[in-house]
C-alpha cells in the first residue's frame, strides 16, 4: 500500500518509518534541508530509534520502503491513506490552533489523489474535523491523536500505550478505513506487543475507533491530565519548599498508593515542550460557555510555578555583585534537541525581567545568542562564569559544579 506522510517532525518521522516496514511511504517536507538528510540516512532530530531506523535501512539490515520528498505530487499521487502531521502552534491571540498548514496539506492531498482517505494526525481543536467534513463537502478525513515523547517518538510508536483513530460512526465506509488503518500501525508495532498482557487482563496493543470529536477530545484530554499531574507535584515541591519539607520523601510517601504510582512525578520548573502548553490553553478554549474550574487552575498553575521559581533563584544571588544566571540546556527533557516553549525559557523572561544578566549553555544552538542572551557552547567557561547554574535536568556534566546549580530534578529523570 502507498502511503503519504506531510511533515517529518516527531511524528511524521515516526509514524513514516513505522509504516514503510509493510508499506510504500512517501514522507514530504518543505524543508530542502531535513529531506536531504533523511535520503542520506540522517535523521533531522534527536531520537535513538529513528537513527537506529535509518542507519539500519542504509546498510540493508531493517529494509524499508521509506522515501523523502520535496514533491507533494510525488507523495501524494497513487496513495492511498494520506498522513498529515504538520504543526499546529497555538495563536493567543485567536485562542485558537493555527491550523493553517494542516488545511494546506489537505488541499494538496486532494490535487493529486482525490480519493485517498485522509488521516490527521496534528493536534488540532475539539470539533475540528467535522468541521472540515461540513466545510469541504469532504467525508474522507479522519482522526488519529498521537501519544508520543519528545526523544522516544519511534520508540512509542513501536510500543504503543493505545491506537485510536476516529471516523463518524454512522459512515460504515469511513469506520472500515479507520480500523484498517489502526490495523496498519498495530502491524507496524514492535512484534512482543501482540502478546503483551494489559493491566484490564486483555492481551495486545488496545485499539479504539471511535467518533470524530471523541477522538479529538481524547488527545486533548489525555495531555491536560498529564499537565495536571506536573502542576499537582510541582505545587507540592513549591509547599515542601516554602515550609522547608523534604520533598522527596512526601512525593515518596504519597505515590505509593498504587491509585497514584510513582509516574510522572519528578518536580520540574512547569509543563513545557511542543505539546503539554498549546494542548492544555486549546482544550481551555474549548470550554467557552462549559462550566470548568480546573482546567483553567491547570494552566495557572505554570504561570504560578515559573514565577516561585524565578523567585527562589533571584534570593540564591541575592547580595552578589553583579551575579550572572546561568541556563544549563533551553531543551524541556534529556535526549531531545527541541526547546520548543520549554519551561525553562518562561523562568528565564522572568529573570531577565529583573534585570539580570543570562548566559546560556546550549550545545545544539548555533547562533551567538538566545533573545538577547549570550549563548556558549565552552561548558567549562560556563560553569566559571555563572554565579547560579540553572538547570530543569540534571547532568552529569553538573557534577563539578558544587553548590552553584539549582534544579528541581530531586529524581534525576524525565
Amino acid at each position: 500500500m502507498k502511503i503519504a506522510v506531510a511533515g517529518t517532525g516527531y511524528v511524521g518521522l515516526s509514524v513514516a518509518l513505522l509504516l514503510s516496514q509493510h508499506n510504500e511511504v512517501h514522507a514530504l517536507d518543505i524543508v530542502p534541508e531535513k529531506v536531504e538528510l533523511l535520503n542520506n540516512a540522517k535523521s533531522p532530530i534527536v531520537d535513538a530509534e529513528i537513527t537506529d531506523f535509518l542507519q539500519e535501512n542504509a546498510s540493508g539490515e531493517r529494509p524499508l520502503d521509506f522515501h523523502a520528498t520535496l514533491d507533494p505530487e510525488q507523495a501524494y499521487t497513487g496513495a492511498e491513506y494520506a498522513v498529515i502531521a504538520t504543526p499546529t502552534n497555538y495563536d493567543p491571540k485567536k485562542n485558537y490552533f493555527d491550523t493553517s498548514s494542516v488545511e494546506a496539506a489537505i488541499k494538496a492531498v486532494r490535487t493529486y489523489a482525490p480519493d485517498a482517505w485522509i488521516v490527521i494526525k496534528s493536534t488540532i481543536p475539539v470539533g475540528y474535523t467535522q468541521q472540515l467534513h461540513e466545510r469541504l463537502h469532504d467525508d474522507r478525513i479522519l482522526f488519529s491523536p498521537e501519544f508520543l515523547r519528545e526523544g522516544h517518538a519511534l520508540y512509542d510508536n513501536l510500543h504503543p500505550s493505545r491506537i485510536v483513530a476516529g471516523a463518524p460512526q454512522d459512515d460504515p465506509q469511513a469506520v472500515e478505513a479507520a480500523r484498517t488503518f489502526v490495523g496498519l500501525l498495530a502491524h507496524g508495532a514492535a512484534p512482543e506487543e501482540t502478546d503483551r498482557t494489559n493491566p484490564d487482563g486483555t492481551k495486545g496493543i488496545p485499539q479504539l475507533v471511535v467518533g470524530l470529536t471523541e477522538a479529538e477530545a481524547i488527545k486533548l484530554f489525555a495531555n491536560t491530565y498529564l499537565a495536571l499531574r506536573v502542576a499537582y507535584f510541582n505545587e507540592l515541591d513549591t509547599y515542601a519548599e516554602s515550609r522547608g519539607l523534604d520533598t522527596k520523601s512526601i512525593i515518596s510517601g504519597v505515590c505509593l498508593d498504587p491509585r497514584i504510582r510513582n509516574d510522572y512525578n519528578n518536580p520540574s520548573f512547569g509543563y513545557g515542550g511542543y505539546c503539554l502548553p498549546k494542548d492544555t490553553k486549546q482544550l481551555l478554549a474549548n470550554y467557552d460557555k462549559v462550566p470548568q474550574n480546573l482546567i483553567e487552575a491547570i494552566v495557572a498553575a505554570n504561570r504560578t510555578r515559573k514565577d516561585f521559581i524565578a523567585d527562589e533563584i533571584m534570593e540564591r544571588v541575592e547580595g552578589v555583585e553583579n551575579p550572572v544566571i546561568g541556563i544549563y540546556r533551553l531543551t524541556m527533557k534529556s535526549g531531545s534537541d527541541n526547546f520548543r516553549q520549554s519551561a525553562i525559557q518562561g523562568v528565564m523572561k522572568r529573570l531577565k525581567a529583573k534585570g539580570l544578566t543570562v548566559v546560556v549553555y546550549e550545545p545544539t544552538l548555533d547562533a551567538p545568542d538566545f533573545f538577547g542572551s549570550k549563548v556558549t557552547h565552552d561548558l567549562a567557561a560556563f560553569k566559571a562564569e555563572s554565579s547560579v547554574i540553572v538547570a530543569n535536568r540534571w547532568n552529569a556534566d553538573l557534577a563539578d559544579a558544587g553548590e552553584k546549580v539549582f534544579t528541581r530534578d530531586l529524581f534525576r529523570r524525565d
